[in-house]
């Protein structure tokens, strides 16, 4: 079985999980013991960031 990449760097996943409140739980469990809202918002924030950076290139 292969291994999955990542989309997100493993700095950003943290940055966001601290942003949000969760990171605590990533340490105790790893990214698999987050809530999947949790996670829906870790991508949600991510989507806003990109928009962001692309919004200030144009």
């Amino acid at each position: 079985m292969a291994k999955k990449r990542g989309i997100m760097s493993e700095s950003l996943k943290v940055e966001i999980a601290k942003e949000l409140g969760f990171y605590d739980v990533v340490e105790r469990e790893g990214w698999g013991g987050i809530k999947s809202r949790d996670a829906g918002n870790m991508v949600k924030r991510a989507i806003e960031m990109a928009e962001r950076g692309v919004a200030q290139k144009k």
